[in-house]
Formats: structure tokens, C-alpha cells, sequence
């Protein structure tokens, strides 16, 4: 057997299992899953071909502000503003732990360990801290004489128009809030990337900024932010992508239900719900890929629109 024969073979051996995995595990449930987009099908029969009508019914739910609706917009909420403050927050926290103080490393460590933490322990644990009655965010707001909010129990949303102004009690914060806070929470990983970017700055262009009389701010605004571009791009991207598919974190703190009266209903959510409780996959796997062409579109748009402030 010849030296190049051998080497395919071995190639073929230790390539074979991915292979192999991505074949059966991504790309079959891929093209099922179209394929049953346009079908009846309740995972116990056949299923049976219907054309366009599960798609047919999405676009009645969709103008009738439907369940699906309602789902849409809350994954919407929910992606948009934890994707902000996930940018906000780690940037800021990355900037303030780049800097030369005393116990950095114990600092950037506390800000880690949250990321490890699992995604189940740290729902109950937010769980806890935000409930309305006795939780000790809400203890902490009496305490200061601010209004108790409505965590993982209300409707609103603070960021909704619709939430102002604030009912006699004050509340303004939500289901959906409590949400964006414990997605925030475990930015540890982004922290990482953005620690590391800042330190592949080049220190000349500091150097220059002071010679120039920049102020801490101004080096801020017009050195560290426009080379950290990239990767805010970059967590924009993949953040966007992970709060649409955010399933386990959702699940529990809406006892699998998105109560209260639909408020944490997610389409990943309201997908599961209707493929394995309903067992209406066909109409279930039409909704995941209206949400693929909608995340399509929209990453599609974030790269469009990069030009225009991401750093070359």
C-alpha cells in the first residue's frame, strides 16, 4: 500500500466520527426539519405532506397577534437588550480590570466565576434572589426606600413604552427583566475577550493620545472603543444568536409555561411546547425556520451595517 493511500486512510479514520456526527446529529435533523415544515406530522404517525399550510397558519398568527406573536416579541425584547447590556457591561467591567490597582486578579476572577456556574443552579439561584416577596434584590430596593418590582411575576417590561408610567406601587420591571439580568450575570466569557483585545491594543497609540493631552476618557472614546470594534462585533454576533436559542434558563423560571399570561413565552420555548406537547411537529419546525430566516436577516444586516463603525 502506497505512502499517500495510508495517509488518506488514517485521515478518513480520525475524521470519520465528526463526520459521521454531523451527518446524523446536524445535517439529517437539518433537512428533516424542512421537510416536516411541510407536513402534518405528530411524531407518532407518518407525515403527511400539506404544503404551505403550517406556514399559511404562522402568517394568521403573526396578523392576529397570535401566541406566536406574542413569543416573537418577547424573544426580541429579550435578545436586544441583553445583548446591550452584555456589550455595556463587559466592556465597561474590562476597561475598569485592565487597569493597574491592587487585587486585579482576584477582581477578574470574582467576575468570571459566574460563567461556570450551572445554567440550572444559576436560574434557582435568581430565582431566589428576585422573588417579589422575599427575595433580597427586592429587600435591598425596600431598604433604600425604592420601590419593590415585580421579578419573574409581572407583564411589563421596563424598556416598553407601554410600562410608563410605573403603576401606584412603582414597579416597572418584569418577567422579561429578570431575564436580561441573569443573562448579564454570566458575561464572564465575554469579560475574557475583552480583556484580552484590550491588551493587544498597541501602547503607542495610548503614548500618542497623552502627548496630545487626551484625558482617561478621551483615550477611552477614541482609542480602546474603536479598537475593540472587532470584537464587539464579534459578541454582537454570536450573542444575538444565543439569546434566540436561550431554552433552559426560560423553562425553569416559567415552570415551562411562559407565565405569568405568556410574559417569558420564547419561540424556543413555545417551539419545544408545541413539538413535544402538543406534538404538532410540523407546525413546530415551520416556526424554526421562520426564526432561522429572521436571525438570517438580521446577522445578515449587523454585517451590512459594520462597515460603518466597526474598526478595519
Amino acid at each position: 500500500m502506497s505512502l499517500k493511500r495510508q495517509e488518506l486512510i488514517a485521515g478518513l479514520t480520525m475524521t470519520g466520527p465528526w463526520v459521521l456526527g454531523l451527518l446524523t446529529l446536524t445535517l439529517y435533523p437539518f433537512a428533516a426539519s424542512l421537510w416536516w415544515s411541510f407536513c402534518e406530522y405528530d411524531l407518532l404517525g407518518q407525515p403527511r405532506w400539506v404544503g404551505g399550510s403550517n406556514y399559511a397558519r404562522l402568517a394568521r398568527d403573526i396578523s392576529t397577534g397570535g401566541q406566536f406573536w406574542q413569543a416573537l416579541g418577547n424573544t426580541a425584547y429579550y435578545a436586544v437588550a441583553s445583548v446591550l447590556l452584555s456589550v455595556l457591561v463587559g466592556v465597561s467591567l474590562a476597561t475598569l480590570l485592565s487597569q493597574t490597582i491592587r487585587g486585579r486578579t482576584l477582581m477578574r476572577t470574582l467576575c468570571f466565576l459566574p460563567a461556570v456556574v450551572p445554567t440550572v443552579a444559576a436560574a434557582v439561584l435568581w430565582m431566589w434572589l428576585l422573588d417579589p416577596q422575599a427575595g433580597l434584590v427586592n429587600k435591598a430596593l425596600t431598604t433604600l426606600e425604592l420601590p419593590a418590582q415585580n421579578w419573574f411575576r409581572g407583564t411589563s417590561a421596563a424598556a416598553w413604552p407601554t410600562s410608563w408610567p410605573t403603576d401606584a406601587g412603582g414597579r416597572v420591571f418584569g418577567s422579561k427583566d429578570g431575564l436580561v439580568l441573569m443573562s448579564v450575570w454570566g458575561i464572564g466569557n465575554l469579560l475574557v475577550i475583552y480583556l484580552a483585545a484590550i491588551g493587544d491594543v498597541p501602547r503607542a497609540l495610548y503614548e500618542a493620545a497623552e502627548i496630545d493631552g487626551a484625558s482617561p476618557w478621551r483615550k477611552f472614546l477614541h482609542v480602546t472603543l474603536p479598537m475593540l470594534t472587532p470584537v464587539i462585533f464579534f459578541n454582537v454576533v454570536m450573542g444575538l444568536i444565543q439569546s434566540v436559542q436561550a431554552f433552559t434558563d426560560v423553562y425553569l423560571v416559567s415552570d415551562g409555561q411562559g407565565d405569568p399570561a405568556g410574559a417569558t413565552m420564547t419561540v424556543s420555548l413555545y417551539l419545544f411546547l408545541t413539538a413535544f406537547k402538543d406534538l404538532d411537529m410540523g407546525y413546530a419546525s415551520a416556526m424554526a425556520w421562520l426564526l432561522f430566516v429572521i436571525v438570517a436577516m438580521a446577522t445578515w444586516w449587523l454585517f451590512r451595517t459594520s462597515r460603518k463603525w466597526v474598526h478595519q
